[in-house]
């Protein structure tokens, strides 16, 4: 058996993709799908601020594509928003402060959506920090299951967003560090009661970027459970045949 660390890289398919927004950009992304067989479950992705360093790679993120393909059947999307550059390459067009980023996101929801040979069922955004606020404020579609927000800031989205989510009753969970730089847990279950239907976890000891081992499995391990409720547990060892890279 091997441990999975920080940068272990687990089987899947992985492929190059690119978005094609409604006001005529191409945004450049990658999809990770399990490695013998359909998922049963996607996570669209929403990185965070791209001005302070977010992008589709970021670590969270990129773990998530890293790892759940394999251990949890999950296929997982990210994508660099408008202007936002990664190893991948540059999305086209410039950051508008979450406005016209409604594009971005919907372009990602659609594709996930149309997505063929295999289809990509049961969608979910998963957003972080600024991530969280495009989650809130443009991804209310009719064909994402909920949302899971990690370290949501509320900075972009309003009471309204909040309010459109209510009214849906599509499940959010939020997952908010105890030393969160913006908003911390007690704040967090104030903000967000106004969604009845959110459920607000405090995460001991994590802080807005959850740097740390412990924290990202704890973060993983969440997903997979709010998306495919009752999965086991995410194993910290798998055999060494369904590791492709390790450092």
């Amino acid at each position: 058996m091997t441990e999975i660390r920080a940068n272990t890289v687990l089987a899947a398919r992985r492929e190059d993709i690119e978005l094609d927004t409604g006001d005529g950009l191409r945004l450049v992304g990658e999809l990770a799908l399990p490695a013998a067989h359909d998922p049963v479950a996607t996570l669209v992705t929403l990185h965070p601020l791209p001005t302070h360093g977010g992008f589709m790679d970021s670590h969270v993120l990129k773990k998530a594509s890293y790892r759940l393909p394999a251990l949890a059947d999950l296929a997982v999307l990210r994508f660099n928003t408008r202007g936002t550059t990664s190893p991948r390459g540059t999305s086209e067009g410039a950051f508008d402060a979450a406005d016209s980023e409604r594009y971005d996101v919907a372009a990602a929801i659609e594709y996930a959506e149309f997505h063929e040979a295999p289809a990509l069922p049961r969608r979910w955004l998963l957003g972080w920090s600024f991530g969280t606020d495009l989650a809130l404020m443009h991804g209310l579609d009719p064909s994402v299951e909920g949302a899971i927000l990690l370290s949501p800031p509320l900075r972009y989205s309003r009471p309204e967003h909040l309010a459109a989510w209510a009214e849906s009753s599509k499940p959010v969970l939020c997952l908010v560090p105890e030393f969160d730089d913006y908003l911390r847990p007690a704040e967090a279950a104030e903000r967000f009661a106004a969604i009845p239907q959110a459920k607000v976890v405090g995460v001991d000891g994590a802080k807005h970027l959850w740097v740390g081992e412990p924290y990202v499995r704890r973060v993983l391990n969440e997903i997979v459970q709010t998306v495919l409720p009752g999965h086991a547990e995410l194993p910290v060892e798998v055999d060494a045949d369904l590791v492709v890279e390790q450092s």
